[in-house]
């Protein structure tokens, strides 16, 4: 069954889209759309992408694609995934999956409604650390959750390594709440509050937050971009099951490229799950070994990337995980975390 695709944004992260999609048998990138011309010929000539629109309107008119990929930046994901949706078509969206609850409720309604694939690219999902370990605790081996820390590492405010902040848009925009950004809250804590949830097993029923932005430019601004986006993040998180957690996010820490780790601890054992450098490593104290704190290295098995698993859905060949209930539920965890902050808090139900 041939799926054919349309990538809707072609800023940087479309182009990892483009190229994981062109890697599955039975993928064809048959379209992209972007309102700015020379990035939009440049990236559909550089992926051999056939049809190129300025508009998403004009893309739903001609139609031939089966499925699309939403690239957009956060804050127009909702206007751009609605009409996709009311088209029937099936629909990968970036995260977060809006930049706030009230258009993540949306989103997930309307895909509820149109009977499509729907999903959001929480690409740690592909971690196979991650994956073993929510089995692991989904099959007891922790017993009942007391306790987890979890961390977000990213250093790409003190250091070029992915460009030049200064100067690039595609990492302005990062830092400016005008342009659609809700900060490193939420770019990767999503990422960090989705690995630890899910390993867990467990939803968030309470959060308190702290955010900080530092001066980066003389003025808080660079050009349009006012710099005002928060730059770090701290939270206390409750889980259903009545564990507490702290969770930490940031874009200064030294030394640290893309760096996620959680430490979970149960009544019967705990996991360490590290995915950092690009490698993904889990260790358990289980059984015997709590007598003496010994930790063992775990076996986990690679998987199909979070791309494999949209196409395979729209196949029937199976499950569409996660899906936008998923996205609405970190967005709505996100907004009450921002909410604490604002507010000073000391915790926010959900």
């Amino acid at each position: 069954m041939t799926i054919r695709l349309l990538i809707l944004g072609t800023g940087g992260m479309a182009n990892s889209h483009a190229e994981a999609f062109a890697k599955i048998p039975g993928v064809e990138l048959v379209a992209g759309v972007d309102m700015r011309p020379g990035p939009l010929a440049e990236f559909c000539a550089k992926h051999g992408i056939p049809n190129a629109f300025a508009t998403l309107d004009d893309a739903l008119a001609w139609g031939q694609f089966d499925a699309a990929t939403n690239v957009t930046p956060d804050a127009v994901h909702c206007a751009t995934t609605l009409p996709l949706l009311a088209a029937g078509k099936h629909v990968l969206c970036e995260k977060p999956l809006a930049t706030h609850a009230g258009d993540a409720a949306r989103m997930e309604a309307a895909a509820a409604a149109a009977g499509v694939v729907n999903m959001v690219n929480l690409t740690y999902r592909n971690v196979p650390a991650l994956q073993k370990a929510a089995a692991m605790v989904r099959d007891g081996a922790l017993g009942p959750i007391r306790h987890f820390e979890a961390s977000y590492l990213q250093s790409w405010l003190t250091q070029p390594a992915w460009g030049d902040w200064q100067t690039e848009s595609q990492w302005l925009w990062r830092l400016s709440s005008a342009h659609g950004s809700k900060g490193v809250l939420g770019d990767v804590g999503i990422h960090i509050l989705d690995f630890a949830t899910f390993i867990a097993g467990e939803a968030a029923t309470e959060v308190s937050a702290r955010l900080a932005t530092f001066d980066k430019a003389p003025g808080g601004r660079i050009g349009d971009y006012v710099l005002d986006a928060n730059d770090s993040a701290t939270m206390q998180v409750r889980l259903s099951g009545g564990a507490l957690g702290v969770v930490h996010a940031t874009r200064f820490a030294t030394g640290h490229m893309n760096d996620l780790r959680l430490r979970i601890y149960g009544t019967l054992g705990g996991l360490e799950v590290r995915f950092e450098n690009a490698i993904s490593e889990l260790s358990a104290c289980l059984g015997d070994d709590r007598l003496t704190a010994t930790w063992r290295p775990v076996d986990c098995p690679l998987l199909p990337t979070v791309y494999e698993r949209f196409i395979a859905a729209i196949r029937g060949e199976g499950v569409a995980e996660p899906t936008f209930a998923r996205g609405a539920e970190l967005q709505h965890l996100l907004d009450a975390a921002e909410a604490s902050a604002a507010t000073g808090a000391r915790a926010i139900a959900l």
